[in-house]
């Protein structure tokens, strides 16, 4: 049963005359097209995550700081404890070989089933599980539940790997070790609220606050995508929000964009999580008019600098989407420069 949206901006706007670059504003109502592009997408991500991967093997020399080679997914993967050994040391490439591999081989089913779904499968997917409606919801709470879920999966995972699966490397001891979380609610959310540390939660220190905090939040993701998937929107929510496809898109840029800014922060200061060995010193907060980053070497670009200013820069382009699209949502047309007479009849 679907339950009408009681927002006076439920409605899209129309997607008939979108340009070229609209992507996939073209397929706002096609729930099976969209759905191949969302397959799709994932299949570039991967395919682009097992390329790059076999790329930087191709080019590491074990002899050089792996931070001085301007790598990105070797360093995460060491982090991680794969092929790494006493002092940071990386004694074993092989293993990169076949994460790189897996990737490559999972891009290929994922984008056959983007083009399934392109090109054979029906536009909409009527009656059916991913079939919806962007005023229902019912629906649209439900997927952010499965999202949430899965999102809280991806965190265990991690967990799974500390515990159990060969653990991480701890720069505190120059070597790969089993981690036992930390669940302590005082320290885990001691970093959330400023209470430890000057960088808050970029302040966290040891391997078992880190695996601890992927417990809870691991928890609360998959406790509250249940609760979404279970209930259905309190009333005071349903007047709140903008519920139409524009408006989810908005809210998901807003989400990438305070995500990559904490990232930023996380890249820069931080040496537990981002050792040293693998992404090079920690960057130095400059106080200015805005503070700002900076390396204690101007003249050594290591991954840390940059992979720090990728995710600013990312996040700031995020959150240029995001007021965009939530413009939209609310009715603005960018072509005429004011909200669009539909909405105006909508909202009066």
């Amino acid at each position: 049963m679907t339950t009408a949206s009681a927002s006076p901006l439920s409605t899209e706007q129309d997607p008939t005359n979108a340009p070229w670059w609209a992507g996939n504003a073209r397929l706002t109502n096609l729930s099976g097209r969209l759905l191949g592009a969302h397959v799709a997408h994932a299949g570039l991500i991967v395919f682009w995550a097992g390329a790059m991967t076999l790329f930087e093997l191709s080019h590491f020399d074990p002899a050089q700081p792996m931070y001085e080679q301007g790598l990105i997914l070797l360093p995460h993967l060491a982090t991680q404890g794969w092929g790494v050994g006493n002092g940071g040391a990386i004694v074993d490439t092989h293993s990169y070989f076949v994460i790189g591999a897996l990737h490559l081989i999972s891009s290929a089913f994922l984008g056959f089933g983007g083009i399934f779904h392109a090109l054979r499968s029906d536009a909409r997917l009527r009656n059916s599980f991913f079939d919806y409606d962007w005023a229902d919801t019912n629906k649209m709470t439900t997927i952010l539940g499965i999202h949430l879920v899965l999102l809280g999966l991806g965190a265990f995972l991690l967990v799974a790997k500390a515990v159990s699966f060969g653990g991480l490397y701890d720069p505190a001891i120059e070597n790969v070790r089993m981690v036992t979380p930390n669940l302590n609610p005082v320290v885990i959310f001691g970093y959330l609220f400023g209470a430890i540390g000057q960088s808050w939660i970029a302040s966290v220190d040891r391997l078992e606050d880190v695996v601890g905090g992927h417990v809870w939040i691991g928890a609360i993701l998959i406790a509250g995508g249940i609760f979404h998937i279970l209930t259905r929107p309190f009333a005071w929510t349903r007047s709140l929000f903008v519920w139409s496809g524009e408006a989810y898109l908005s809210y998901s840029l807003g989400a990438l964009a305070l995500m990559g800014f904490i990232a930023t922060l996380f890249v820069a200061v931080n040496t537990t999580v981002y050792p040293e060995v693998f992404y090079g010193p920690a960057l130095e907060v400059r106080q200015s008019i805005v503070p700002y980053f900076s390396s204690p070497d101007p003249d050594l670009v290591t991954s840390r600098t940059w992979l720090a200013n990728a995710h600013f820069w990312l996040a700031f382009f995020f959150l240029q989407g995001h007021i965009w699209h939530a413009l939209r949502a609310r009715g603005f047309d960018f072509r005429k420069g004011r909200v669009s007479d539909k909405a105006v009849g909508v909202m009066g």
